[in-house]
């Protein structure tokens, strides 16, 4: 963190900020002024946002800011759920959210210009569906998108050409080639001149050549105006398509709305208008007067000091304690009635936050839905145009789900159908060989034995006339239960009909005041919404303007405390300094000299005599050393050499020492060899 801070205090010090912080300086920065130097950064990479956040309303700022850093891409450290704490910390000003962002933008200034610049012409502008519907406006939109489409292109071309590295050496030379070849052609359009003006009917020829060039060119414009017309067919085609694609979606929505189910949407709707209307909105708005009353009470009040806050701590402490006595209190009372009571208004309790809950849930999920149905809508238009087939909705979606889950269903059911009857078909094939070969012996037996009775043929005549007759009864069958089943299924359907219209007569009947009633409820509903609209901008203007007032007062305040203790500060070094002065001429003008020794004036002149005296002994001393200074250098020279002429002494004595006993110990042991 601390690398951190110290690489955007680099920065900020450097140009175009040319702050003069350092690290405590830095640190100690107010949230409002932190989120001016954020703002600063924000116009160096963005002039848009060179704005004064003291005139700019807080939501506002914050809107601002978080457009412009989606824009830039930039990831704030940590998963989803911290976005809460991300979006708090900067409308606050908090440092741990702050110091990241500068860090961020400080590192890519010149990236993020970049960024920032083509964001202003790559961005594309939301328009809704139904406005797109107009061919004015969905002309406009499609010039706009070719216009964007055109300026990447043409940004494209400008950094290639920025990046390739043409020199100014390259293009004097190409200049000065250019110019070369302008004199040479120059040359060669007088030495033609000069050889046109020698053949006869030149002045038609040149007549002929300048009109056909003027036709090449007018072929050229007719071919341009050919291929721009095709291009408007092209696109009245696209926006024909459309149309005829938001008809058959109106048509279909149209054919799948019920009477019933209108009226359901509608109530529910108007249920939840209602709720917003006399709970929750009422709730919010109290909520917001209580803190701005607040506010105002905490702005009225004067500034409090150190003792102050310890009174209302140590206030605040005891009403707490109170409070847990109450509460211990409280739980020990053993009264039914207001157990139940209370586990009653726990319910009312939970079920109401459940209700706002849910309430948020609803506006936030509705929010999200027509978020995506443009979404859904740019895909569509996009997949349109890109390969030119249709794009199923969804009602036609989840029909064609639903169906292909049907037909998969019915699918895998046949396929099992299929093996069971594979496996049997197996079965009955061999039982079918098997059958027949015992049909073969036995009809062999049996022409035997007619062959031995002399009727042969009489079996084969038999089974013709019994297959026979046995086709033409089957026949019969048939034909008599085909004709009674089409008289019954004709009888069932004039039943079918007849009780249908009988079911459908008294539902017309009701729709019809329905429809009506209907009509009234949606004039009404859009009458109040309007009417909650308008009320919805005048509370929303008021509280900005108190908002303001209040910022304003706030800073107000704060200067004349700061005024205030400035000034009492001052106020108390002046008396100070006023009373030490009397205290002073007391002391000088009294007669007592013990009192007058005690004055600061006498005490600074005994301290300059003290060290006059101290001085001129000091300067003696140095006139002393000074005069001495050669014979003690000299001095101290000879005691040296003394030293080095008595170590040089001490050494040769101890070598006269260590022979004379070397010497003995010889003497001695020659004395010891003659006596043995």
């Amino acid at each position: 963190m601390s690398d951190q801070i110290k690489f955007i205090v680099e920065q900020l010090n450097k140009e175009p900020f040319k702050k003069s912080f350092n690290l405590i300086t830095f640190d100690s920065l107010e949230p409002l002024q932190l989120l001016q130097v954020l703002n600063e950064v924000l116009a160096e990479i963005d002039p848009k946002h060179n704005i004064d956040i003291r005139e700019e309303a807080p939501d506002q700022t914050a809107k601002r800011m978080f457009s412009l850093l989606g824009i830039l891409k930039y990831k704030p450290p940590g998963n989803a759920s911290d976005m809460s704490v991300f979006r708090q910390g900067l409308v606050t000003g908090s440092k741990p959210v702050i110091h990241p962002i500068l860090h961020w933008l400080l590192q890519r200034t010149v990236e993020l210009k970049k960024r920032a610049y083509l964001a202003r012409f790559l961005v594309k502008l939301e328009v809704p569906t139904e406005f797109l519907q107009d061919d004015v406006v969905a002309d406009t939109y499609q010039q706009y998108e070719e216009l964007v489409e055109g300026f990447k292109n043409l940004h494209k071309e400008c950094e290639q050409l920025k990046n390739s590295g043409f020199s100014t050496a390259e293009i004097r030379r190409d200049i000065n080639a250019m110019e070369e070849e302008k004199d040479q052609l120059i040359k060669r359009v007088e030495r033609l001149k000069k050889r046109v003006d020698t053949v006869s009917n030149h002045q038609r020829m040149l007549e002929m050549a300048r009109q056909l060039r003027v036709e090449k060119e007018r072929e050229e414009s007719l071919a341009q105006q050919k291929q721009e017309q095709k291009n408007q067919l092209f696109h009245a085609e696209q926006r024909l398509q459309r149309a005829q694609q938001q008809l058959k979606d109106l048509r279909q929505a149209s054919a799948d709305a019920k009477p019933e189910s209108l009226v359901k949407r509608l109530e529910e709707e108007i249920k939840f208008n209602t709720y917003m209307v006399t709970d929750k909105l009422p709730k919010e708005l109290e909520s917001k007067k209580k803190n701005v009353q607040y506010l105002q009470k905490v702005v009225a009040e004067p500034a409090m000091g150190h003792s102050d806050l310890n009174e209302l701590e140590t206030k605040i402490q005891e009403i707490n304690a109170q409070i847990n006595q109450l509460i211990e209190k409280r739980m020990m009372r053993t009264d039914p009635m207001d157990d139940k009571l209370f586990l009653f208004r726990q319910q009312a309790s939970i079920i109401s936050r459940k209700k706002e809950a849910k309430a948020e849930e609803l506006q936030e999920s509705r929010e999200e839905l027509l978020n995506m149905e443009k979404e859904l809508a740019q895909k569509s238009n996009q997949a349109r145009d890109f390969d030119g087939t249709e794009v199923l909705k969804g009602d036609e979606f989840k029909r064609y789900v639903s169906k292909l889950r049907g037909k998969s269903t019915v699918y895998k059911k046949k396929r099992q159908e299929l093996a069971e009857l594979r496996a049997e078909y197996g079965v009955l094939q061999r039982t079918e060989e098997i059958l027949k070969q015992r049909h073969e012996t036995v009809q062999q037996q049996l022409q035997a034995i007619e062959a031995k009775h002399g009727i042969t043929g009489y079996s084969d005549t038999q089974e013709e006339l019994e297959r026979v007759s046995a086709m033409k009864s089957e026949l019969d069958e048939v034909k008599g239960r085909t004709l009674d089943e089409m008289s019954e299924m004709v009888k069932k359907l004039n039943i079918l009909i007849a009780e249908k219209k009988s079911a459908l007569a008294p539902v017309i009947k009701e729709l019809r005041p329905l429809r009506q009633r209907c009509q009234e409820l949606t004039q009404e509903y859009d009458e109040k919404k309007a009417f909650y609209d308008s009320c919805a901008a005048g509370l929303e203007s008021n509280r900005s303007k108190l908002e303001q007032e209040v910022r304003g007062l706030r800073e107000e305040c704060a200067q004349e405390e700061n005024r205030y203790h400035y000034i009492n500060c001052m106020k108390k070094i002046t008396e100070r300094q006023i009373q030490r002065a009397a205290d002073e001429m007391k002391l000088y003008v009294s007669a007592d000299p013990q009192e007058r020794r005690k004055a600061i004036r006498e005490q600074y002149n005994r301290n300059i005599l003290e060290q006059e005296n101290l001085g001129k002994k000091l300067r003696e001393k140095q006139k002393t050393v000074r005069e001495g200074h050669g014979p003690n250098m000299k001095q101290v020279k000879m005691w040296r050499e003394f030293e080095q002429l008595m170590e040089c002494k001490k050494q040769c004595f101890q070598k006269l020492q260590n022979q004379t006993s070397i010497g003995h110990v010889i003497q001695e042991g020659g004395e010891d060899r003659l006596v043995l």
